[in-house]
This record gives C-alpha cells, structure tokens and sequence, in this order.
C-alpha cells in the first residue's frame, strides 16, 4: 500500500466517522489487471477498499447529481474541474460535497498497452516509480508510464485539482507549456471535404450505445434530446446521418463545457476518436471568449452570458 493510498484511507475514515459525509465515492480494484472500479463507501469499516493509481481512470463526477446527502469524492485534477463546471451550471451545491482532491501524473490507456501486448492477454500488470510491467502468456515487458497514459493526461495543464476541501499527497508541477491542441492544428489544414471523410470513418463505427454520454459528466439531462419521442428530433438507427447527428448535437451541447477528461474515449467500446472534436470546440472557445471550463468557481460559462465585447463578425449585416 502506497503512501497516498494510506493517507486516503484515513481522511475518508475520518470524514465518515465524524459525520462529515454520509458516503465516499472512490476507486477500488477492478477484476483485471491494472484496472479499478467506481466504489461507493458508506462506513468506516469498508474504507480500507479504496485505492489509488494509475488505472483510476473513471471521472467519478459524474454520480454526484445522483446522490442525496453530504458526499465525499475522490478527484484528480480533470474530476475536481468537473465539479467546479456542476456547480457553475447548478447542478450541485457546494456546501454538500466534500472534495479529496489527489495530484494525478495521468492514467493508463488500456489501448496503447493492449497494442505493446501484441495480442497476448494481460494477466498481470505491476506498477513502480515511473513504470509498468506487463506480463502475459509469454510475454513480458517494462515500459515507461509516460508512453502508455491516455492521449489527454499527455497534454494536461491541471494535474493538480483546483478545488479540494481535502489535499492527498504533495502537488505536482503542472505543464502549462505542453500543447493541447497539435491534433485539432493538423485537422484545421485538411479541406472540408478531408475532414468530412474523417469523421465518416469514425462515427461508421457507431454502435449507438451511447456510453460517451452516459461517462461524461456534462451530460447530466434527465432526457437526452436522443430519447425525446415528442418531438423525436433524429433516427435511432445506426444509419450515418443519424450517428453523425447523435455525435454533432452532441458536441455543440458540451461546446464550451468539455474539460477533455478523456472519458468518453475510454468508455467507446469502438475505439471513435471523439477527443479531437470537443478539442476543436474547446479552442474556439478559449481564442474567441478566453474561457476554460472548471477553473474558476465564480466565472460564468462562455455560451451562457453575453458581453457586448464579444465578438460578432459572424453576423451577416
């Protein structure tokens, strides 16, 4: 057991013991290796389940609307801007969550080390400082973490969460010179038509489960304009225009929102790459309204308010 997992062990001990939160959501391991699962504790005695590590990929704030009472929660950096844009938006109150804020050096993506697998099964995976050891049917290897995490945590300005009412650990150094937005540069020299064809191949292998949504913690509608039947706004099928449809809408209502968590790409059981489009979104927000979402608890959303400094070249006189 690290450092980190003990002192998180006792704070959530404490914070259930004193009444400070009726429930801890946290992560614990999952049945696979290198893998953990979203845990709900609601005892003192069950705390010892919690964990962290590299493979605590899920953005646990996504429950937080769901729940009753005072509620404690486990956050890296991308999880705590998440809370910070619910309570922006008013879906949660401040005063009834209690945020375990953890420095995060980013999570594993399961993709990139099923590829360093070469086909073999994971049977089991060791993590030390700075590394992961892969081990399969014949198989073993050690590589550095850094060229396994997921594509977003590469790129992260906020590893340390900027709102906790509890600090784990020691802050990390942020890297606010890497560049998030190399992938959405290269799509902004294609022609319309190369980008078109882009987006075709990966939303052709839509299956229409809507995990993306269901992961994303800015898709908190009771309905989802998918499932509105009066009026039925777009098809169920898995036809294109109506994939194309479902992911657009999707995208524009998030527009200004997304925090670029990854979860939604983690959640895609067929691998679409659904990033570099809320990346573009995001840019287009912070030049045209210098706004990032989950940073600042007092700062109105970019597409909720209007200031007459705003740009309007896009209005046709």
């Amino acid at each position: 057991m690290s450092k980190i997992e003990q002192s998180l062990r006792e704070k959530a001990r404490q914070l259930l013991a004193d009444g400070s939160v009726q429930l801890i959501i946290g992560y614990e391991q999952g049945t696979l290796p290198l893998r953990t699962t979203p845990c709900f504790i609601r005892s003192a005695d069950e705390v010892d389940r919690l964990v962290w590590n590299a493979g605590c990929e899920n953005n646990l704030a996504t429950y937080l609307h769901r729940m009753d009472g005072r509620v404690g929660i486990v956050t890296k950096g991308c999880d705590a801007r998440s809370i910070i844009s619910e309570i922006v938006e008013r879906q949660l109150r401040r005063e009834d969550v209690v945020v375990i804020g953890i420095p995060c050096q980013g999570v594993l993506d399961r993709r990139k080390m099923e590829n360093r697998m070469q086909g073999c099964e994971l049977l089991e995976g060791h993590l030390t400082e700075g590394h992961v050891r892969l081990v399969g049917s014949g198989f073993e290897e050690k590589i550095a973490i850094v060229d396994v995490l997921c594509d977003d945590c590469i790129t992260c300005h906020h590893k340390n969460p900027p709102l906790h009412d509890v600090l784990v650990g020691e802050l990390s150094e942020e890297s606010p010179d890497s560049d998030q937005y190399s992938e959405v540069r290269a799509l902004e020299t294609q022609t319309p038509e190369e980008r078109w064809e882009h987006f075709s191949e990966q939303f052709s292998r839509c299956i229409r489960c809507y995990a993306c949504r269901q992961a994303c913690p800015s898709c908190y509608c009771a309905e989802c304009f998918i499932d509105q039947s009066q009026p039925s706004w777009f098809g169920k099928s898995d036809d294109l225009s109506d994939v194309m449809a479902f992911h657009l809408v999707r995208a524009y209502h998030v527009a200004g929102r997304c925090l670029d968590c990854g979860a939604c790409v983690r959640a895609c059981p067929a691998h679409i790459d659904l990033r570099i489009l809320q990346k573009k979104l995001q840019k287009e927000v912070l030049e045209l309204y210098g706004y990032e979402a989950g940073v600042d608890l007092e700062a109105t959303p970019a597409l909720s308010t209007f200031r007459p400094e705003d740009p309007q070249d896009f209005i046709k006189h």
